[in-house]
């Protein structure tokens, strides 16, 4: 079978691999497979929780109670993509469910979004499945005992980027077998400082370095795309949604038992066919690698976005539940599997996310995985972004173009501002960003700029020696509005796109960073995307109901 073992299994001892890993197969040690109900009477139980917390909630109208209880069954929603009534039951309660962190732990400030001319911006959220197996909800879903209590892993990464005028949204997931460098990530409770890695590690180590910000700032130094919000997920909260929603359908071409001779796998048995799953068996699909496709994380990737898409359709055609008590314990078991930003730290921001959610037509969702490439040596069975195909993603990305090849309704950019000092009026600071993974700085690159600078009349562009991050991009920031007309005409100068230009605080006046992108001399050449969505991510529309997993060989049954 091609590549049906876990990638680099024994290569990297602090990774859990197969047998492991949380949304990873291979969870369900010998007889757990009984260990919990789908998440009915047992899952409540585990909850602490019960349908007594209803008694000292006041009366409310017939229709408000349907869309609290709506809201109720579909917070977690939120997390792919659904959104939902609006929930005001045990409001404050729900809310001290929530779990909160900081949005980023990396020491590089995200830029501001670029407005269109509506003055609309994009929407970014990175979500997150984590395998923390820290309460006995998770426990009792399987797992090898030796991880319980370990760092959690972030197993599943997708970010989620919906338009500027909310027409369409696209998704990228990030295997988790994908190598690349983490920046230092300082964790906010301990105040311990985890350096950024020397070489590469696997992406889902992000999460054990401080917490979700840590992955936040790992994709933010990938891809440049700047993360409004994270929520993050657990095994508790993947199944009570599936419950929520009476199950989600999905589809497998012929039949399929995940576990192998080594007794590896998610212990997934499905018929030919299509099949509503939930509970503990659309858990079992979301982390099935063994039995789809080529037998590694890619397949499961492509799983979960079905698995995604298929739940978005059934929230939207409005699915109903009646049971009053279950809802109430399913609102008590989202809330509380949720680790969310601090900036949408309550319920009712939630529903204001989820609101503009909604906007987007499922016809307009396209689900996508970063392209990539197997590595070689001891990472043979690794995979790193793909040169080209994941960068031409990123940037459709960053450009706000819709993944879906439909034409766009993007607003036009906002016109120029207009500067208000002369060339020769404008402090400039130069920084060389030129380092990358592989190459040295190109000595001299901020010097040459500089010079570039004065010739077109900067006389008053400097260099700062001291910061020399590396950046793939070149970019201009400015720290206040003001400052925005006389950015842009530094960028025009150099041929340097507007939508490069963006305000940020990490900078206390007009600062131009050299990027990898211009190590040559000689004038800027904004490196364009074609407009066109990569074969090799995977496209997946949010409509395609005909999508059916295939099966890798000897799993059939």
């Amino acid at each position: 079978m091609a590549r049906s073992g876990t990638p680099g299994e024994g290569t990297r001892p602090r990774v859990r691999h197969a047998g492991q890993l949380g949304w990873d197969d291979g969870l369900y040690e010998e007889g757990s497979e009984s260990s919990t109900d789908s998440g009915t009477g047992e899952q409540r139980a585990a909850s602490g929780e019960s349908g007594h917390r209803r008694g000292g909630s006041k009366r409310r109208g017939k229709k408000g109670k349907r869309r609290v209880l709506r809201w109720s069954a579909s917070v977690l929603a939120l997390l792919i993509i659904g959104g939902a009534g609006a929930g005001y039951l045990y409001y404050e309660h729900l809310n001290s469910n929530l779990k909160k962190a900081d949005l980023t732990l990396g020491d590089k400030k995200m830029a501001d979004h670029k407005a269109n001319a509506a003055g609309q911006t994009p929407l970014n959220i990175l979500l997150i499945g984590s395998d923390a197996r820290d309460s006995k909800e998770n426990q009792k879903l399987g797992g090898a005992k030796n991880t319980f209590g370990s760092p959690p892993l972030a197993d599943v990464q997708m970010l989620l980027h919906v338009s500027a005028d909310r027409s369409n949204m696209s998704v990228i997931s990030m295997p988790r077998d994908t190598m690349l460098k983490i920046p230092k990530c300082t964790d906010p409770k301990t105040k311990h400082v985890y350096p950024a890695t020397t070489g590469l590690a696997m992406t889902n180590e992000t999460l054990g370095r401080g917490g979700p910000g840590c992955s936040v700032a790992t994709w933010y130094e990938l891809t440049g795309i700047t993360i409004d919000h994270f929520m993050m997920i657990d095994f508790s909260g993947v199944v009570s949604m599936a419950d929520a929603i009476g199950g989600v359908p999905v589809c497998v071409k012929s039949n399929v038992y995940s576990r192998n001779s080594e007794g590896k796998g998610s212990g997934l048995k499905l018929e030919k066919g299509t099949t509503k799953i939930k509970g503990k068996q659309a858990l079992q699909w979301l982390r099935t690698r063994y039995g789809f496709e080529d037998g590694t994380d890619l397949g499961r990737t492509h799983a979960q976005h079905m698995y995604m898409n298929s739940m978005v359709r059934e929230l939207r055609k409005g699915t109903k539940l009646t049971d009053p008590g279950k809802l109430t314990d399913l609102a008590e078991a989202a809330t509380d599997a949720l680790t969310v930003d601090k900036s949408i730290e309550t319920v009712k921001k939630l529903y204001d996310l989820a609101e503009e959610l909604k906007k987007v037509p499922t016809k307009r969702i396209t689900m996508t995985t970063m392209p990539n490439v197997y590595g070689t040596g001891t990472l043979k069975e690794r995979v790193l972004p793909k040169p080209g195909d994941a960068d031409q993603l990123f940037q459709m990305v960053r450009d706000d173009v819709p993944l879906d090849g439909k034409a766009s309704k993007r607003k036009a950019p906002a016109a120029a501002k207009k500067p208000t000092a002369s060339p020769a009026e404008i402090p400039v600071t130069v920084r060389n960003g030129t380092r990358t993974d592989t190459d040295y700085p190109v000595k001299g690159r901020a010097s040459t700029v500089k010079e570039l600078l004065t010739g077109k009349g900067f006389t008053q562009a400097s260099i700062d020696a001291q910061n020399t991050e590396a950046e793939k991009r070149t970019g201009i920031l400015f720290p206040t509005v003001d400052m925005e007309g006389n950015a842009q005409s530094v960028a025009k100068a150099l041929g340097i796109p507007l939508s490069a230009v963006k305000k940020s605080t990490d900078v206390s006046g007009i600062t131009l960073t050299v990027g990898a992108d211009w190590r040559e001399d000689g004038d800027y050449h904004a490196p364009s995307a074609e407009e066109k969505t990569p074969d090799s991510a995977r496209a997946l529309n949010g409509d395609d109901e005909t999508a059916c997993m295939d099966i890798q060989p000897g799993f059939g049954w």
